[in-house]
This record gives structure tokens, sequence and C-alpha cells, in this order.
């Protein structure tokens, strides 16, 4: 079981409690409108670059954890094909305690061939997100394109294996 540990601190604000992280932006299972996302969390799948990590091996593997399906919101294949899991202001099952204020994405990768972390993004990879991402900036103006890393809080890992937030940033 995981369990976070608080207060956490986001920016200068230290923050008590998950559910005064995300108080008064979203209730139930979908989040009240795009005001709430607050953060676009770039993941990878942590497997190795030659080897293929289908969605269909990405649900069985969420489903074992508990999940009722695939807890990010999008998923990028090596060829760059983007697939779609949740409803963008569904709450994703991602990065806890940011589940209710983010959106997810993950790519196929993060290891290499030896299983060490690792930017294995594909230059189709590249593209695809790109793209994604300056469609979501759209969409959600205010939120922060982070990695999974970034998140203060939330379980430590090297996921997504590159620094999401510097590469981004001028987004």
């Amino acid at each position: 079981m995981i369990t976070e540990t608080f207060p956490i601190l986001i920016g200068d604000e230290e923050v008590a409690t998950e559910r005064l992280l995300t108080k008064d932006v979203e209730q139930g299972t979908m989040m009240n409108g795009t005001e709430s996302v607050r953060f676009i969390v770039i993941h990878c799948s942590a497997t190795r670059r030659d080897r293929d990590y289908t969605v269909e091996q990405l649900l069985r593997d969420h489903r074992a954890r508990g999940f009722r399906t695939i807890g990010y919101h999008l998923y990028i294949r090596r060829d760059g094909t983007v697939t779609q899991h949740r409803k963008l202001l569904e709450v994703g099952a991602h990065c806890r305690p940011y589940n209710r204020c983010s959106i997810g994405i993950c790519y196929e990768g993060g290891l290499d061939t030896f299983g060490h972390p690792a930017d294995t993004r594909t230059p189709e990879q590249r593209a695809s997100l790109l793209a994604l991402l300056r469609r979501l900036r759209k969409l959600f103006h205010g939120a922060v394109i982070c990695g999974h890393h970034d998140m203060p809080g939330a379980v430590p890992k090297a996921c997504p294996c590159f620094d999401a937030r510097a590469e981004y940033a001028k987004l």
C-alpha cells in the first residue's frame, strides 16, 4: 500500500492533506471543468526499449493492481500511436496524490536494453508527445507540464527518465 506523507510543499504553499490539495476543484469520478487540471504528468511504462508493451499488456497490469482500467489518460506507443484510456476530465490513477487534478500521459519504454532508466523515446513518440502537449495546453491553460518524478509527495521513481519540466517549459 502507498501512503503519502503530509504536509507537502507545493511551490511555497504547505498542503496538510490530499483533500486540501484538491478542494474546490472536483468531486467524484469526474473533475468539474478544465480549470480543475493543474498538472499534465508525463510517465514512462518502465519497459525495455527493445520489447513491446501493448495496450493489452498495460490494461492487464493495471487491472492486476486493482484498477478498473488503465490509469493513464493517454498512452504513446513506440511507433507514435496515441491511445486514450480515460476521458480528459475523468480522475486518473497515475500519480497519487495528484490524480484528482492532473492528466496522465505515459509513453512506452523508459528502460534501456539492460533494464536501466534511460530516455528511450523514439522520434515518433517525441513528435506525438509534443503535438499532444500543444493540444492539451490549449485546453488546460494553467496546467504545469512535468514528469512523475517532479511531483512532491508522489512515489519516488526515475519516471519518465528525462526532464519533462525543462524540455516542455516553453509550451
